[in-house]
């Protein structure tokens, strides 16, 4: 049956699976994503390994997390004013060539305080790189935006999974050698953008600082910016703390761990999300996730004492993380009337936020004496995910309607948007 391309978000649910076909400036660009996002779980397995050996606290320890994520989360706000300056093409190649830099740096390092910053250095890059990235598979696929966001967190939960095993693997030799192990890898992904992403010079307006900021005056970009705060804490609260809730396994086991989390992270992202929403709707579908989100970490505050449980607790995460990015970035990117770079940014910048609290605060519970105070950080965590639910069944009407109302708007865009990859990015490379 023909489905007309005006309908609500609630009768277009996200499409299960992603073309196949696809342009190879798509896949150069998705290659790149894999390992960008290697950065946010690569440290986890040797999180410990660098405490110990350099004579770090876990609260210490957890601001390689925060200093990551907070420069990451205000580089966002101008990620829009670089790439409308200099064009997609160039904004993606610099924030690669920042993370491989920088990334080298802290696996030279010899102190907590200096990978800290040299983190923060890759955090602008992964900023420059993963807003732009986004953007640019969706301009770039063939389907339908919703089939290129699929597409991108798939990117995002196979780099997810792979890092911590990678940091694992590598983390086994050295604390060092991840470090190295992503700088050698981004280098193979900016060869890859370079020859296969065709130039993208700026096209439409120039945006300025502002922008984002005027973004999040619309009430459903603010409200699902609010509960991402809430959500990210949860999130970062699994990466940081789920390690050392751990004290009897090493690198590789912790790596092995998080790779079932981040396959999980995947696999729901890209098969179930689609099956999710469309049984019951995006706003119902994320208030119920975020639940479920919140009785994992409360059963894992419960018996944080069990490893069996912190363990299962981490890999069953992944599948609610998973269903959480997927259809919250789709409600995104309908949910202000602005240019979805603008919006993109807007929304980052304040989950990042809790990306950046997240850590530190968990780690913090800890104390001097984890095996004391190992429920707190997962009490933490549940309770900031609860927060979450509360800001989104509070708004839900109102997320609902926009969501539902903006659709037209989104779908013409998604044909506007297909027609110009063809022309200016996909029909070069054919």
């Amino acid at each position: 049956m023909h489905k007309s391309p005006h309908h609500d978000a609630r009768s277009a649910p996200i499409e299960a699976g992603t073309p196949t076909k696809q342009p190879r400036a798509v896949w150069a660009v998705a290659f790149a994503c894999v390992i960008a996002f290697m950065g946010i779980g690569l440290v986890d397995p040797i999180l410990k390994s660098i405490a110990a050996q350099l004579q770090a606290t876990p609260s210490q320890v957890s601001l390689m997390f925060t200093s990551y994520m907070a420069i990451m989360g205000v580089a966002m706000l101008v990620t829009g004013v670089v790439s409308s300056r200099i064009g997609p093409k160039r904004t993606l190649l610099s924030g690669l060539v920042l993370i491989i830099v920088f990334a080298a740096l802290a696996g030279s390092s010899n102190s907590v305080g200096a990978i800290v910053g040299f983190r923060a250095g890759w955090g602008l890059g992964n900023a420059l790189f993963v807003a732009t990235a986004l953007a640019t598979i969706v301009m770039s696929a063939r389907g339908s935006t919703r089939q290129a966001i699929i597409l991108f967190e798939a990117a995002l939960g196979i780099g997810i999974a792979s890092g911590p095993l990678i940091g694992g693997v590598l983390g086994e030799h050295s604390w060092r050698a991840p470090f190295f192990g992503v700088s050698c890898l981004m280098i193979i992904a900016l060869v890859a953008t370079t020859f296969f992403l065709p130039s993208t010079p700026p096209t439409g307006r120039r945006t300025s600082l502002a922008d984002p900021f005027r973004a999040l005056k619309h009430k459903p970009l603010l409200l699902l910016a609010l509960t991402a705060i809430f959500y990210n804490i949860g999130f970062f609260t699994i990466l940081a703390a789920g390690p050392f809730a751990l004290p009897e396994s090493g690198i590789i086991e912790i790596g092995w761990i998080y790779f079932g989390w981040g396959l999980l992270v995947a696999l729901v992202s890209v098969v179930v999300a689609p099956i999710v929403q469309r049984a019951i709707g995006t706003v119902p579908a994320i208030i119920a996730t975020l639940v479920l989100f919140t009785a994992d970490l409360t059963v894992m505050a419960i018996w944080a004492d069990h490893p069996t449980v912190v363990t299962i607790g981490i890999i069953a995460s992944g599948a609610f993380i998973g269903n959480n990015n997927t259809l919250i970035t789709e409600a995104v990117m309908g949910a202000a009337p602005v240019e979805r770079p603008v919006a993109s940014a807007a929304y980052s910048f304040v989950r990042f936020c809790g990306g950046a609290i997240g850590p530190y605060v968990a780690l913090k519970l800890f104390g001097e004496a984890p095996d004391v105070h190992v429920h707190a950080p997962f009490w933490f965590g549940a309770a900031s995910v609860f927060v979450g639910v509360l800001i989104l069944v509070a708004g839900a009407r109102v997320v609902s309607r926009t969501t539902r109302h903006e659709s037209d708007t989104v779908d013409d865009a998604d044909k506007g948007a297909e027609n110009e990859a063809e022309a200016v990015l996909v029909g070069d490379l054919d």
